[in-house]
């Protein structure tokens, strides 16, 4: 297909980590381009940069014949100032032209009025940060960012928060809609991605996998064991699902190039355009009947992706992946990790997403992270999916020792990797894995010191529902922790005591604020150590999701039956690995019948005070809603 079906931008341009001396930015096209960029801090001369000196410190990555994504990075000087807005205006050259194309070319709708650029704001302090987890195109609720954007649209400017965490499932590689892997396979073939071969699969290459969508089939395609282990075949026959765990696998995203698709089409309106989710013609009446509603929700989704662009495109946004940006259940334990890791098909769909990842999402977390070497085997294996040096670069991105990163805010960002470096249960390879092992954690440490607060991210809560997390270990007894996505800090007794260790530490910072998705439910817990006395003080803040929910009523009853059966007075707190701990629950407001867990779709608002405590603590719903949690302390227990 020709260009003058895509867009010139796919998607962004997304803000990524900004400071007084630094600059990146994020951003896809459909054609090779030049850049020019002018930074304008407001009541000082601009700054000004030609393709040139943009390219000499940062890196375009081609992808297919359309598509190119280009990761910008500028050393700053002079500096620039803090607290104040800084305008940019970014112009994009195409081939044999001579003149830019600014954002009323591409993104008509990118600034807030009564601006005339979109803009940032570098913080002296972070006074307030957005943050959330879990977004579903087709969960049927509105979009948290879109909520997000319509905040940030009422907010001066001293009121406006210093980044956007984004703590994992940013996409659902496990869980795509029907009319979404249409519109996928639409785009792949406008951009021209290349054929992918794959090994030990019923499918010989990626092009008939897209040519004919196996929509609704596609667990048939997908492995079902890898190595043989004894105690795996046992497992997985017991839960009755495949490597790919999820229950919704029968889409599930397979080839790097629908996996780059996925990202163009959750974080920007121009890659859907011209794009038909006609369906598919031999789906059943059933399933018709569900491809209709899916496409409505989709629908929906599209039209608040305009305000999705205008929102990253103006707060710095961090990001981090947990399971849903590759696969349900990903490396949750070891037995999970032998199948699938000794499959080589499965092998190439888990490090087809991380390779999609690190495209999108961790090259811009911590470019300094990766090295030019790494960069150059990523281009190699844009070029030649399904090549030795694709092979290569997945072995070399699933034992990457380096996604976690750290943001040098105040307070400090320090964002987790619980998904790669897991404490392997030597006892039982079906047990739950450790969030981190004893390395990862011992570095952590080392990180924490000589800090007086610190913005901790671990996708995963540390302090979560004790109830649920009883039921998870049951499971787990039972030798089924799959079926309940047993993966919580407490489930690993090393990692549990070592993690409950480092907040013992006498150099840990006196503030810690952990935030936290993953569960599709919202809550704040303040936890304080018992026999210490002065500290630390420790917040568990979980905003979850950003377009998704628990199921209502269950929620209700697990929310209730876990005030029962754990009330401040209740000996089964004395069972638990967090019975030296004092958990001080902070209820939503207006919360009936005295819930403590918030279900509502939206986006997190965090206020600090000056010394990096929490001041406030806000669910902005998809809803439009405003929920705070209340702040006093109240029905306070011991773990």
């Amino acid at each position: 297909m020709s260009e003058e079906n895509l867009a010139l931008v796919l998607a962004g341009p997304i803000l990524r980590q900004i400071s007084t001396t630094k600059l990146s930015m994020w951003i896809a096209t459909s054609q090779a381009i030049e850049l020019q960029l002018s930074l304008q801090p407001e009541g000082q001369s601009p700054l000004l940069f030609d393709h040139q000196q943009i390219m000499q410190t940062s890196q375009c990555m081609c992808a297919g014949e359309r598509l190119y994504y280009y990761l910008i990075e500028l050393e700053l000087e002079p500096n620039l100032p803090v607290d104040t807005w800084v305008a940019y205006d970014l112009g994009l050259i195409k081939a044999g032209e001579s003149a830019p194309l600014t954002w009323r070319d591409w993104a008509p709708e990118l600034v807030y009025p009564p601006r005339s650029l979109p803009g940032f704001v570098v913080p002296n302090k972070v006074k307030q940060m957005l943050h959330g987890s879990c977004r579903k195109p087709h969960f049927a609720s509105g979009d948290g960012l879109v909520r997000a954007d319509a905040w940030l649209a009422e907010q001066e400017l001293e009121s406006w928060p210093s980044l956007l965490m984004l703590s994992g499932d940013q996409v659902y590689a496990d869980d795509v809609a029907t009319p979404m892997l249409v519109a996928i396979h639409q785009l792949i073939a406008r951009l021209g991605l290349a054929n992918e071969p794959f090994q030990e699969s019923k499918l010989a290459a990626s092009e008939p996998l897209h040519a004919q969508g196996h929509y609704l089939s596609r667990q048939e395609l997908l492995p079902k064991e890898g190595v043989e282990l004894a105690a795996n075949k046992a497992l997985f026959s017991a839960v009755k699902k495949p490597i790919f765990t999820s229950d919704h696998a029968n889409n599930h995203l397979i080839s790097l190039a629908e996996m780059l698709a996925m990202y163009l089409l959750v974080w920007s309106p121009s890659a859907w355009s011209k794009l038909d989710m006609s369906p598919p013609e031999d789906l059943s009446l059933e399933q018709l009947d569900e491809f209709v509603k899916q496409r409505e929700t989709l629908q929906g989704f599209v039209e608040g992706l305009a305000k999705v662009q205008r929102l990253m495109a103006h707060l710095p946004c961090a990001m981090m992946f947990d399971d849903h940006d590759v696969t349900d259940d990903w490396n949750l334990t070891a037995a999970w990790e032998q199948s699938a890791y000794g499959h080589p098909f499965s092998k190439r769909i888990i490090g087809n997403a991380l390779v999609a990842y690190f495209l999108c999402q961790g090259w811009g977390n911590a470019p300094d992270n990766f090295s030019a070497k790494l960069l150059g085997e990523l281009q190699a294996s844009l070029l030649a999916p399904g090549s030795q040096q694709h092979l290569d670069l997945i072995d070399t991105l699933l034992s990457y020792p380096q996604w976690h990163y750290h943001w040098d805010t105040e307070p400090k960002l320090l964002v987790l990797d619980t998904r790669t470096h897991r404490w392997r249960s030597e006892r039982n390879l079906n047990s739950p894995s450790g969030l981190m092992d004893w390395e990862a954690l011992t570095d952590l440490q080392q990180q924490l010191i000589g800090l007086d607060a610190v913005i901790l991210v671990s996708p995963a809560p540390m302090f979560g529902v004790k109830l649920i997390e009883v039921i998870q270990r049951l499971f787990t007894l039972a030798g089924k922790p799959l079926l309940v996505d047993a993966e919580n800090w407490m489930a690993h007794p090393g990692s549990a005591n070592a993690l409950l260790n480092l907040f013992r530490h006498p150099k840990t910072p006196q503030h810690f604020v952990i935030l936290s998705g993953d569960v599709h439910y919202s809550f704040a817990y303040q936890i304080q150590l018992r026999g210490r006395e002065g500290g630390p003080d420790i917040w568990q803040i979980t905003s979850s999701g950003i377009k998704n929910q628990f199921p209502e009523g269950l929620l209700d009853a697990l929310d209730r039956i876990n005030r029962w059966l754990y009330s401040p007075r209740s000996p089964l707190n004395w069972f638990t690995r967090r019975r030296r701990m004092r958990i001080v629950p902070h209820r939503p407001e207006n919360a009936a019948r005295g819930e403590r867990l918030l279900n509502a779709s939206g986006i997190g608002l965090l206020k600090l005070n000056s010394d990096g405590s929490p001041k406030a603590v806000l669910q902005l719903t998809a809803k439009g809603e405003a929920i705070a949690f209340e702040m006093s302390e109240q029905d306070a227990r011991w773990e």
